[in-house]
């Protein structure tokens, strides 16, 4: 039966299945009795590479394989466009931040400029009232009072909308304007302290303290500066040409005085220089063309070697100083409780001339200067000190001001009136500096009673 089968079993497997044409016997399955239970059949291998669907689908898997290929390419390109991207926006930010700061910077400057600009003006509108007083001139007055009307209208306008005008050609106007009013005041004599504006740092050299000067009484030509560092024990005097040269630190001549000084309120006077006799209350007048002593005297009763000095000590008990009415010490005496006593004495023979007495402690007093024949008396010599006190020689009065001014170094141990510069000369804690200083002047004509 088994070999009948094995003869058969092809036989069998095609009648019992029939596969249609193109189809053929994969495999089969027999029972135990070797009876054919199931037949796989499976299309032939030359029929499938023809077929239609067949074709299309291996189309496809080309298709798509070119197609992940392609993606795969752009993957690549999209990575490397997409750092660049990151790149330039990296760059587009410090772009945009540069911009920004210059945007700031460039307002930061045009605010600091115009804020100038309104100080400037600032300091032009006292003098309006002192241009007031010249009836002669009256329309010109005016012309002046609009130009200044018209300018801070400008400022004004600036500030509000930064950038919108020419800060140069405003500049020019101002500083035009504000050598015409100068040219206007260099007519006016004497008048009352209303603003100290500045400083101007000319130099920095020397000590703590110091003083240096230049003279009032000399000609436009003459610019010579004195310079004396130290307050004491030191005998050595120099002198520079010009203010140029003394910024620059070239000495045209050097002095070695008969005597050593006392404090730093040493004057220049039509040539000579008046100083305090170190240990004594004795005005020593010396001449810088003869190189010698001219005259000497001892201011009576007056207090010396830091027995009534200013608030910074320094032997500062005697103070000689010069205005537009001429010479004139400062000091303090037993005799008037330790206060301030002026006295105007002769440039040539220092013989008092008059002398007034005041209320003001010589000790509380920071420093003090004259101008037009009035004392003023600082209330200290440190931060925030101010112009306190004023007393009128003209008046025998006195009264109390507050008019405040700007100490750059912290430390003034010199502070001194020039008539003929309308200026401040002050030592600033080794720094040589200069304050100017704005006077209300009442002119009368001759039409006032």
């Amino acid at each position: 039966c088994v070999k009948n089968f094995e003869f058969l079993q092809p036989l069998l497997l095609t009648l019992t299945i029939g596969p249609k044409e193109g189809w053929q016997v994969y495999s089969s399955a027999q029972d135990a009795d070797g009876r054919c239970i199931c037949t796989v059949v499976a299309p032939e291998q030359s029929l499938c590479s023809r077929d239609a669907k067949s074709r299309q689908l291996r189309q496809l898997l080309e298709k798509v394989q070119n197609m992940s290929q392609s993606i795969e390419v752009l993957n690549l390109r999209t990575q490397r466009d997409f750092q660049y991207v990151m790149k330039m926006e990296n760059q587009m930010k410090g772009l945009r931040t540069k911009f920004r700061q210059i945007e700031d910077d460039r307002k930061s400057v045009m605010a600091r400029n115009f804020q100038e600009l309104k100080d400037k003006m600032d300091e032009l509108k006292p003098l309006i009232p002192v241009l007031e007083q010249y009836k002669m001139d009256a329309a010109l007055i005016s012309q002046f009072k609009e130009e200044i009307r018209n300018l801070s209208a400008v400022l004004t306008g600036i500030q509000e909308e930064l950038g919108a005008y020419d800060y140069d050609e405003l500049y020019q106007r101002v500083l035009r304007l504000d050598n015409r009013l100068r040219s206007c005041m260099g007519k006016l004599t004497c008048g009352k302290l209303m603003k100290i504006t500045g400083p101007v740092t000319i130099k920095t050299s020397g000590t703590r303290f110091g003083a240096w000067m230049t003279d009032p009484l000399a000609s436009t030509r003459n610019n010579r500066v004195w310079y004396m560092d130290s307050y004491t024990n030191s005998k050595i005097v120099r002198e520079y040409k010009s203010m140029d040269e003394f910024v620059a630190g070239v000495v045209s001549r050097t002095y070695s005085l008969p005597f050593k000084w006392e404090g730093t309120n040493h004057i220049v006077y039509n040539g000579s220089l008046y100083y305090n006799k170190y240990q004594s209350n004795i005005i020593v007048k010396y001449s810088f063309e003869t190189g010698s002593v001219l005259a000497q005297r001892a201011l009576e009763f007056a207090g010396f070697h830091n027995m009534y000095p200013y608030t910074w000590g320094g032997y500062s008990d005697i103070d000689v100083m010069a205005d537009e009415l001429g010479m004139w010490v400062v000091y303090a005496t037993n005799q008037n409780a330790g206060n301030v006593v002026i006295s105007q004495i002769d440039p040539d023979t220092l013989q008092v001339l008059k002398t007034w007495t005041t209320e003001y402690s010589k000790r509380n007093a920071g420093e003090s200067f004259m101008i037009c024949g009035t004392l003023y008396i600082t209330n200290s010599h440190l931060s925030g000190a101010k112009v306190y006190y004023a007393y009128s020689t003209k008046t025998s009065s006195y009264e109390y001001i507050d008019i405040p001014f700007h100490n750059q170094y912290f430390h003034i141990s010199m502070l001194d009136y020039n008539a003929r510069e309308r200026a401040l000369y002050a030592w600033n804690n080794g720094h040589q500096v200069i304050f100017n200083v704005t006077l209300f002047h009442v002119i009368k004509t001759d039409d006032d009673s």
